[in-house]
């Protein structure tokens, strides 16, 4: 690669994630000179698809898109630059033992034993949620609000915010929704529904990822998050697996005018004079900035490539204190052909297939992860993409799954024989909703917490950089001071999923942050 030792830009991004690609195209597109550096050797941080066995590809860490941004998709115009869906809108199906799997879409059920009194509640709870996700999603696309030092900008969204909430969804339902936004899921769907099944799959939802079960306070709002924060809770594969997406990115910010370096690893983001001057790569090179925004995590920004002694002990505390509990793991398996589920039909297996049989056993999963154990009947989130995207496999098929409940600090360590056990505690799984599974497996591997910190660098195997909850959202995200995408540092930024409104194939934390660094570059 072409040295370009104390070249000189208007932007440094550091990290070539999603986010990092979506904030560079926007300011290019603006006019900035703008350079990506991403360490590995392609961008997209774990967003990435890789090859799991010969002639067979994964999407690495996210399998499903439900969460891109309306807006950037747009904006950015990713189907020119080649992101293209192999199915869209998919339904989810909750895998049963009895082979009378529940089919739900996105306000409908149907199996299960559901009743015609639930599938009815579910329609009119579904259409509720959709209308709170709205207002919901108002606040995704925009920076948080400075409460303490309210700006035009500010004072409008306010107002804006308060007429949907008020006047959009009217007295009783923004009553109720001020009501429910704090609750647990399991209040929630006890509230609403008798069929254990149904509530089983919709608290999944809610605690996809996260750090918390049915039972934890606040997590409803995370079930909101999923809606909210993409095209109205569809769910979607993209062509060529997640990698196609960010390389749709890499494509769109390229287009606009940034450079996007792969292979370069910043050792250091480089202040004199209480203001960031550039960035130093680990081979050595330097390249100068007056503006640096990292799409890394918050701990590895401020900790390793900056440096605390550049910022206030009050705000380096806090940075430590932000809570990143991974408890999710991943699963790839390469198979020789379809293994047969039982009560499902190939076309069925197109669909997200989830294992959650009832809150009380998904509350279960979870109990395992706080004495450091990983969960003996795990809950898990199956994709089959293979199924609609032959590019994966050559022949026969990929079958990858996110699995609940697995700790990052597991007791005794992540050894060898800790992973193949847990591998076998999920296949085991599997295998009792399709029986033949194990007869057509060529390979497969278990993605722990602990290596999706040392492959991706999301620390504690947290893939949002820092938990969602009801203390880490909005103007608390990722700490009140760094809120606004701007740490107190002269020309540092952040552009990460540790910024608003957190992780996920989402690109709104990269949209916003550009905003906010074209809005303090004015």
């Amino acid at each position: 690669m072409t040295n370009t030792s104390n070249k000189s830009y208007d932007v440094i991004i550091v990290g070539g994630g999603h986010n990092g690609l979506v904030c560079a195209a926007y300011l290019a597109k603006a006019g900035k000179k703008v350079v990506v550096l991403e360490a590995q050797k392609q961008v997209g941080g774990a967003a990435v698809t890789s090859e799991l066995s010969y002639g067979k590809k994964v999407s690495s860490c996210a399998h499903f898109l439900n969460q891109l941004n309306t807006i950037v998709s747009k904006d950015l115009n990713l189907t020119s630059h080649g992101l293209k869906l192999s199915a869209s809108n998919i339904s989810t199906i909750a895998l049963h033992a009895d082979g009378d799997h529940m089919h739900l879409t996105k306000n409908s059920v149907k199996g299960g034993g559901i009743s015609e009194s639930d599938a009815a509640n579910y329609k009119k709870f579904m259409d509720l949620m959709h209308e709170y996700a709205g207002t919901l999603g108002f606040l995704i696309d925009l920076p948080p609000m400075d409460i303490f030092n309210l700006d035009w900008d500010d004072k409008v969204a306010a107002m804006k915010l308060g007429w949907k909430m008020r006047f959009g969804l009217g007295a009783e339902k923004m009553s109720e929704f001020l009501r429910m936004v704090g609750m647990n899921i399991r209040d929630v769907l006890d509230d609403e529904f008798d069929n254990e099944h149904l509530k089983g799959a919709l608290s999944f939802d809610a605690v996809l990822g996260t750090h918390t079960g049915p039972y934890s306070p606040g997590n409803f709002l995370n079930f909101l998050y999923r809606i909210a924060s993409g095209n109205n809770g569809a769910v979607d594969i993209p062509e060529g697996g997640m990698g196609a997406v960010t390389e749709a990115m890499s494509k769109a910010a390229i287009a606009n005018g940034a450079e996007v370096r792969v292979g370069a690893r910043v050792k250091s983001i480089n202040v004199d004079n209480c203001a960031v001057i550039g960035v130093t790569l680990e081979d050595g090179e330097q390249l100068s900035a007056g503006i640096v925004a990292s799409n890394a995590n918050m701990k590895t920004t401020v900790y390793d490539m900056v440096g605390p002694r550049h910022f206030e002990a009050d705000f380096v505390k806090r940075i430590g204190d932000i809570r990143m509990r991974g408890a999710a793991a991943k699963l790839h398996i390469a198979l020789k052909e379809l293994p047969e589920f039982t009560g499902l039909s190939k076309q069925d297996l197109k669909n997200r297939l989830v294992i959650a049989p009832t809150q009380n056993q998904v509350e279960r999963a979870f109990n395992h992860v706080k004495y450091g154990e990983v969960s003996t009947s795990p809950m898990m989130e199956i994709s089959i993409p293979s199924v609609v995207d032959s590019s994966l496999a050559e022949n026969g098929h990929v079958l990858s799954a996110t699995v609940q409940y697995a700790p990052y600090e597991l007791k005794g360590g992540w050894t060898d024989q800790a992973k193949a056990d847990f591998l076998e505690v999920c296949i085991n799984r599997i295998a009792e909703f399709a029986p033949n599974i194990r007869d057509h497996i060529e390979h497969a591997e278990i993605i722990t917490p602990k290596d999706l910190e040392d492959r991706f660098g999301l620390v504690g195997g947290n893939w949002h950089h820092g938990e969602l909850t009801l203390d880490q959202m909005l103007m608390l995200r990722p700490v009140p001071e760094a809120s606004r995408y701007a740490l107190p540092l002269d020309g540092m930024y952040i552009c990460g999923a540790g910024a608003h409104p957190g992780g996920g194939v989402m690109g709104a934390a990269g949209r916003n942050a550009a905003q906010a660094i074209l809005k303090g570059d004015a």
